[in-house]
């Protein structure tokens, strides 16, 4: 067991005594007045960013917790829980957890696996501050954390004031540290890290009543922090964006680092002028919380830099998450919790799914499917359905390896088709996918123009990392529409994922 575990499996970080003993004093909360901080979003009105990253921190303990501050940001803003990948491409641990939330890039780009941060490409893949005072010098960057890694490894020396806290003051120091830079200071973007609640889970567990009392402590230095910056002499010519994150969630027992669902845990809270107050997402991923501030605050987000995020208010026109409503709870799949809603066979306007010579097999799992991460990752962890990171909300799956696992007659052949595009020339077709090889399985991208025999534009006989595809389709002469289906032939195989499916012009 690594020398920094307690009585979890894997601890993001080492404990010192002083730390522990602030668990004590963490049950006091302070009610504040509700958000969104500013009424409405205007030309005169300065944009300014607070990022409260709360360490380990469940979304679904803070009702047993009592966070009056945290629901009051709920009930103005957006609320938005997601999951995070698992190995092999990262563990569930604060350092590939922070470092994808504040340079808006997954593990694959970032490269951070642990909490040494060995191999991180920072050079590459900035956090939002330095990108922010790269395009506009001016503005004046504060990030202020009580895991000492995050302002001297993540945040880089381009960033105007990067504060340490001393062990001895932990997190009353950060909040203290906090509360006079948004009260006093003219900072345009502020990061501020509290680890109380990690400490918490690895100590206690998220069952723990002690873990219940962190959450209200923080919610009591959140509500601190709101109070700051309500308090500005000149609040009512800003617009402030308020998001609350964390980097993973916790076991019952304590310890995180692993692939269940409550070691994947996310969530991002949002409040400010032009959300929609009181709404949940289900289309948010954590590098949307960078490239969120790096928009409130006017900075362009430039195509080179790759980023995985978006902003919030881009909202999703992918016809698979119009399915959520349909959705349904496990038939065969006796892994999925009860009650977990997750999977459908019904297409969405336009699309169909065409199965052949296939019949019997996990229902679940039948030909394409239609599924979110909660319900498919689920299904039998450990084999990689995890880490299929770039595909949002619904997105459809075949899965020959699940399908094989009650009595079956045939093989997997089934084919996703798209409706009848239009198209020209310059068009391009792209999609996100995620695909995991095992012989003689095949997947198969074929476009047909106007009707015709479908042509093949895309092969898959090999493992394919999460990712974006563009192909550029060579439309024929006076051709109108074009109509993509995704053929995937398997016996006991693996698994091929595909979302977010367009054809746009180049």
């Amino acid at each position: 067991m690594p020398a920094d575990s307690t009585t979890g499996p894997l601890s993001s970080r080492a404990f010192s005594p002083s730390r522990r003993a602030v668990l004590a004093g963490a049950g006091a909360v302070l009610v504040g007045a509700a958000l969104p901080l500013s009424p409405a979003r205007a030309a005169d009105r300065t944009p300014k960013v607070l990022l409260l990253g709360v360490d380990g921190a469940l979304l679904s303990r803070t009702a047993a917790a009592g966070t009056p501050h945290l629901d009051a940001l709920r009930a103005s803003g957006v609320t938005a829980e997601s999951l995070l990948y698992s190995e092999p491409l990262a563990p569930t641990l604060s350092g590939p957890g922070w470092s994808t939330i504040l340079t808006g890039v997954w593990p694959d780009k970032h490269k951070v696996r642990d909490n040494d941060f060995t191999g991180s490409r920072f050079d590459l893949y900035p956090d939002f501050l330095t990108r922010a005072e790269r395009y506009r010098p001016a503005l004046s960057t504060y990030a202020v954390a009580s895991w000492n890694p995050l302002t001297t490894t993540v945040f880089s020396p381009e960033v105007d004031t990067r504060v340490s806290t001393p062990d001895a003051e932990y997190d009353a120091g950060t909040t203290a540290r906090a509360v006079a830079a948004l009260r006093d200071g003219d900072h345009d973007a502020v990061f501020v890290h509290l680890d109380n609640v990690d400490h918490a889970g690895h100590s206690y567990g998220a069952a723990s009543s002690q873990y219940l009392a962190a959450l209200a402590g923080v919610d009591a230095q959140l509500g601190q922090l709101l109070d700051a910056v309500r308090g500005r002499a000149s609040y009512a010519r800003e617009d402030w964006l308020v998001l609350v994150t964390t980097d993973h969630g916790h076991t019952d027992p304590g310890g995180h680092g692993g692939n269940t669902l409550p070691e994947r845990q996310t969530f991002l809270v949002a409040s400010g002028a032009g959300l929609p107050a009181g709404s949940v997402r289900y289309d948010v991923r954590m590098p949307d919380v960078a490239v969120t501030a790096l928009a409130h605050l006017g900075v362009p987000l430039d195509p080179a830099w790759e980023l995985d995020g978006r902003p919030l208010a881009r909202s999703s026109d992918d016809p698979f998450d119009t399915l959520r409503p349909a959705l349904g709870g496990r038939v065969d799949e006796t892994g999925i919790p009860a009650g977990t809603l997750g999977f459908t066979h019904t297409a969405p306007s336009g699309w169909s799914v065409e199965n052949t010579g296939m019949s019997g097999g996990v229902t679940e799992w039948r030909g394409w499917s239609f599924t979110t991460d909660e319900f498919w990752s689920a299904a039998e962890r450990g084999q990689g359905r995890e880490n299929n990171i770039r595909a949002r909300n619904v997105f459809a799956v075949a899965d020959g390896d699940e399908w094989a696992d009650h009595a079956f007659s045939g093989s997997f052949d089934s084919t996703l088709v798209s409706p009848a595009w239009p198209v020209s020339e310059g068009s391009v077709l792209r999609y996100t996918t995620y695909y995991r090889q095992e012989s003689p399985q095949r997947g198969e991208v074929l476009v047909s123009y106007d009707g015709a025999a479908p042509v093949s534009v895309r092969t898959y006989t090999a493992d394919v990392p999460s990712r974006t595809e563009t192909i550029a389709l060579q439309v024929p002469a006076g051709a109108r529409t074009a109509r993509v289906r995704f053929r995937y032939t398997a016996g006991n195989n693996w698994y091929w994922t595909v979302d977010d499916v367009a054809v746009v012009r180049r």
